[in-house]
């Protein structure tokens, strides 16, 4: 087996603690701004190239970014937990516990658009054709934002080449002050047979003159077995096995040091993949707003864009844990459902484009 095939991810979500305060940036939430700065710099260079007034950039970006996170959050309101939502609806409004869906986000951002060139005298396709741009490259920062929060967990691979999303029992075994450090190496005692499923070893480091006592042997013996049994988001990821922890513990620089024996499950990244076909189809069209702009038909880049990400999209579901108990019980999960209708849309679109372009050619 090469067990180098796999890496295992702890990543903190959080950047850092700022000083004499318990806020703590996390990576998501600056990646997802960092993706709306970038589309800004990108639009300001397409309205500059195409003489259009760059103060409409800010205000276009202005009604993205509401209609992002406004769209967003509703939609994964409706779409994934309508009943608790509705009966709760102040709920709605507490982004902060997390819970935003990327088919609402298009959907506001299609609206806002549409308001947006009502008020400032844009064509609606115009922008959208140059919008896809920038949406393309938020999208790949936002996905790589969910990497760092360690959600949107791939399917298992059913083989040794992937990720072991490990990040939970790093919180569960970092149960103390007295804990100094956690960390995970590939290998150890526990062995499988199963494809996907490889050893790994937790390391629980105590702090310096911290005096590892029978009771400490007696918590990691018992209960920190128990309470890792308890996690279900531990339980997906790492099997510490069917009886007690197997571990050992010794003195290592002058600390106690914990080595506990696990199987990792080796998962999809399937948010890097999906951030990995955001980045592509970004270079694609901003080559074809850049080199055939002159002579593309107007829609051309948006319809394109609804039919390559959201089929895209459709696949990638298939190497996505479902984000709700009730996905289980369908043939296709949420994702996919609300994927269809928008490449179908794109499909549609891109029909009336080129039969409006052959039109224009007759009339000519």
């Amino acid at each position: 087996m090469n067990t180098l095939s796999y890496i295992i991810w702890t990543v903190d979500p959080a950047i850092f603690t700022i000083p004499f305060t318990d806020y703590a940036p996390r990576w998501y939430g600056v990646l997802f701004a960092l993706g709306f700065l970038l589309s800004q710099q990108v639009f300001f260079r397409i309205f500059k190239t195409e003489g259009r007034p760059e103060k409409d950039v800010e205000r276009v970006t202005g009604y993205m970014v509401a209609a992002t996170i406004i769209g967003a959050r509703l939609g994964h309101c409706l779409f994934y937990n309508p009943e608790y939502y509705l009966s709760n609806p102040v709920k709605i409004l507490m982004i902060w516990e997390g819970g935003l869906a990327s088919h609402g986000g298009a959907l506001g951002i299609l609206v806002a658009i549409y308001l947006f060139c009502k008020k400032y005298n844009y064509r609606y396709l115009w922008v959208l054709d140059r919008l896809v741009i920038v949406v393309a490259l938020t999208g790949a920062m936002i996905r790589t934002g969910n990497l760092f929060n360690s959600e949107m967990e791939g399917t298992l691979t059913n083989s040794n080449t992937g990720v072991v999303y490990a990040r939970a029992t790093y919180d569960v075994l970092n149960y103390s002050e007295d804990v100094d450090d956690v960390w995970f190496e590939q290998g150890g005692d526990l062995q499988s047979d199963q494809a996907g499923v490889v050893p790994m070893t937790a390391f629980i480091e105590y702090r310096r003159g911290y005096d590892f006592e029978m009771k400490d042997k007696l918590f990691v013996e018992n209960q920190l077995k128990s309470t890792l049994d308890r996690y279900g988001e531990v339980n997906e990821h790492v099997d510490f096995g069917e009886g007690p922890l197997i571990y050992k513990n010794y003195e290592r620089d002058g600390k106690e040091i914990v080595e506990i024996s696990a199987l990792g499950k080796v998962r999809h990244a399937a948010q890097l993949y999906e951030a990995l076909y955001c980045v592509v189809l970004m270079i694609v069209l901003y080559l074809l707003w850049s080199k055939r702009r002159e002579v593309l038909p107007q829609g051309f880049n948006f319809a394109l864009f609804m039919i390559v990400l959201w089929s895209l999209r459709f696949v990638d579901e298939y190497f996505k844990m479902n984000q709700e108990a009730f996905e289980e019980n369908l043939a296709l999960n949420m994702g996919q459902i609300l994927s269809i209708p928008l490449t179908i849309a794109g499909i549609i679109l891109m029909v009336w484009v080129f039969q409006q372009d052959r039109k224009m050619s007759d009339f000519k």
